[in-house]
């Protein structure tokens, strides 16, 4: 490798342990794991998710996700929800304690959104390109047509 292609990845990886320093702060202070958050999150913005959808959208296994949700289950912050037309499936959903842990998240002023509010304030040209750009490497690193 040359000295760009290493210039390259070592920022992504210092911009990505920024991010998960920053996640796991915030589920530090509200008494989760970084992944239940992240499955919270995403019950509270996708209601009635099937398990396979959201490990899709987690980008996990559908076993890693179903431990999570045990886990949830077992604490109280997530319900399955079977469907009354097809009792096979399971959607999930997020119980009154799920919503109050994510409120606390914000009540007690995430850092993570903070500054991603901060990243917000740059002219939305810039960050439109920024997206595009990222989205063209990863359809490399994925060996993805463009």
């Amino acid at each position: 490798m040359n000295a760009l292609s290493n210039e390259v990845l070592d920022s992504f990886y210092a911009i990505n342990k920024a991010i998960f320093r920053l996640v796991k702060s915030d589920a530090d202070r509200i008494g989760i794991t970084v992944v239940q958050l992240k499955v919270l999150h995403e019950i509270s913005i996708c209601p009635n998710i099937g398990l396979g959808e959201l490990a899709e959208h987690l980008r996990l296994t559908n076993s890693t996700v179903s431990g999570v949700i045990d886990r949830l289950v077992q604490g109280g912050f997530v319900d399955r929800v079977t469907s009354p037309q097809d009792r096979r499936a399971i959607s999930l959903q997020l119980t009154d304690e799920g919503r109050n842990k994510l409120a606390n998240l914000i009540d007690s002023e995430s850092v993570l959104v903070e500054r991603l509010n901060k990243v917000l304030e740059m002219p939305e040209e810039e960050i439109r390109h920024l997206l595009t750009l990222h989205q063209t490497i990863l359809n490399v690193l994925i060996n993805k047509e463009d």
